[in-house]
């Protein structure tokens, strides 16, 4: 194993990890170790290297569910009525919950988004309720998704290095 396999390991490591933590840009680092892999042509147990195609499949991949990642929260919050500031506040209350992980990150991600409804926007208890479940399920929704797919970004990154 090379040092760039070693990166690639790291990078897909990190992404899988970036999916739920703010700040790391998880997919796109497993898309890099994907990458990696192919630069380095490792072949794996298989013996077949990986193919063009699948590294450009997974780069298309990679970009069209980074693009849902800031698409599907927002679109959620208007459905149920909310605004801006309780998708803000969602954010806030995820980061501020990351040190009560895992539980934390999900209640301060809806209680944040509530809040800032309520407070900000001035909605009632009801019609604020009802907008931090829409950022909330946006929020599950996009993660879900981005960290499905960086864990299997992470087993191929893996398949194809031993």
């Amino acid at each position: 194993m090379g040092p760039l396999e070693i990166i690639a390991i790291i990078l897909a490591v990190v992404g899988v990890v970036g999916c739920i933590l703010p700040g790391l840009p998880g997919l796109p680092l497993n898309a890099v170790s994907l990458l990696l892999v192919y630069i380095a042509e490792s072949t794996g147990r298989g013996g077949e290297p990986m193919s063009l195609g699948f590294l450009i499949a997974w780069g298309i991949v990679t970009v069209i569910v980074s693009l849902l990642d800031y698409i599907l929260p927002a679109k959620m919050t208007k459905w149920t009525g909310g605004h801006k500031e309780a998708s803000q506040g969602a954010m806030l209350g995820m980061i501020i919950g990351i040190f009560f992980t895992p539980i934390g990150m999900l209640m301060g991600s809806l209680l944040g988004a509530f809040l800032c409804e309520l407070k900000v926007q001035g909605q009632d208890v009801f019609g604020a309720a009802k907008a931090a479940i829409g950022v909330f399920i946006g929020f599950i929704l996009s993660t879900g998704l981005k960290t499905i797919l960086s864990v299997i970004m992470l087993i191929y990154t893996l398949i194809y290095i031993f």
